[in-house]
């Protein structure tokens, strides 16, 4: 679920537009005036949106921008005059006067997008340190020569002894490593 911030100075303004995203199904964890309280509110989060309008008590939108974590989006809505130099990563435009389907229908949108990225972040293989990379070389040059095999078919050897072992890959490079090193003793 992607957690949902809106901005305006008005606080009634600010309740109406999260009053309509909630009843869309948006998770709206916060409402808000000032940008000190959206960065308060973002603090913990590495991703989510921030609905808001151009201009706030202590900044503009361009400010808070820069505060917020990189995987923060922001909607802008404002007036046709400010979007015209909205040029921001994950910053969307909506201009006023805001009809309420077209900002479902943008939040949905971006909704969609932040959700395909966490999704995509999560698949993201890990990163192997330089030691463990010179394990698994290590172990598949031993099978290589134990078994005559080429690197692929050792490679793969290792990766279906550990998910068939429900063992990780390292580990189960180790534990290969153990005993082809006991055996030829």
């Amino acid at each position: 679920m992607v957690n949902v911030v809106v901005l305006f100075p008005k606080q009634e303004i600010a309740r109406n537009i999260r009053n309509l995203l909630v009843r869309n199904g948006f998770d709206v964890i916060g409402v808000c005036v000032t940008g000190a309280q959206v960065m308060q509110r973002m603090e913990s989060q590495e991703e989510g949106l921030v609905i808001c309008g151009y201009k706030y008590a202590d900044m503009i939108y361009t400010e808070l921008r820069e505060y917020l974590p990189r995987d923060v989006y922001m909607l802008l809505v404002a007036s046709q005059a400010h979007l015209e130099d909205c040029m921001y990563e994950n910053v969307s435009c909506l201009p006023m006067p805001l009809k309420a389907h077209e900002l479902v229908e943008k939040v949905r949108e971006i909704v969609s997008e932040i959700s395909f990225a966490q999704k995509k972040k999560k698949h993201k293989p890990k990163q192997r340190t330089r030691e463990e990379l010179e394990l698994l070389d290590e172990v598949k040059s031993l099978l290589m020569q134990n078994n005559r095999i080429s690197e692929e078919e050792a490679h793969s050897y290792i990766q279906r002894r550990s998910m068939n072992s429900g063992v990780g890959l390292i580990e189960m490079a180790k534990m290969i490593k153990e005993s082809l090193i006991y055996h030829n003793d």
